[in-house]
């Protein structure tokens, strides 16, 4: 489970960079979508590589979904917003459509107590941004899709002791036959 850490912790900044080379800055509903969409791919990829003896391929485009539609909502409500407030509710936003996108996958594969997945996140997002928040607080105006390494960091370690503890709580499952039928 130590990977969960890893991935996020790679996975995040990079989905950044390349979102951010592709759409230069949310500011706008097709920046949003664009940005979640290519966000939610390479994170929900990394993160279903380190999941993927415990929770089945649905998790990818449910982490897409769940980015695109989060990152729309969420910029959108604070208007496009870069302040500390702005950022950490855009985050609440995103992480709860993220969180609950997840979550259906995980009560789906059978894993117990998958709604706190979805109650965690929201906090876990906010939190990432205003982390990350102090840490560029120089290029901020950027618009950045999602919050950077500093964030990754909370947010990875916040997650991993979760999931490990819905892991823990979970009966044992080994490779995708093991799975529910998709």
């Amino acid at each position: 489970m130590w990977l969960w850490i890893v991935a996020i912790l790679v996975s995040l900044p990079v989905a950044g960079y390349i979102a951010d080379l592709v759409v230069d800055g949310v500011d706008s509903v097709g920046a949003a979508l664009a940005g979640g969409l290519i966000v939610g791919t390479i994170v929900g990829a990394a993160e279903w590589f380190v999941l993927r003896q415990r929770v089945s391929w649905l998790w990818i485009p449910a982490t897409i979904a769940g980015m695109a539609v989060g990152l729309v909502a969420g910029a959108a409500v604070v208007d496009y917003g870069i302040g500390r407030g702005d950022l950490a509710l855009m985050g609440a936003v995103t992480g709860l459509a993220v969180g609950t996108m997840q979550a259906l996958v995980l009560a789906r594969d059978r894993i117990p107590g998958a709604v706190w997945w979805a109650v965690a996140n929201p906090p876990a997002w906010a939190l990432g941004w205003v982390v990350t928040s102090y840490v560029i607080s120089r290029n901020i105006d950027e618009r950045f899709a999602i919050f950077g390494a500093s964030g990754a960091l909370v947010f990875g370690l916040l997650t991993w002791l979760l999931l490990a503890r819905l892991f823990r709580a979970a009966p044992e499952v080994r490779g995708p036959a093991a799975r529910p039928a998709a």
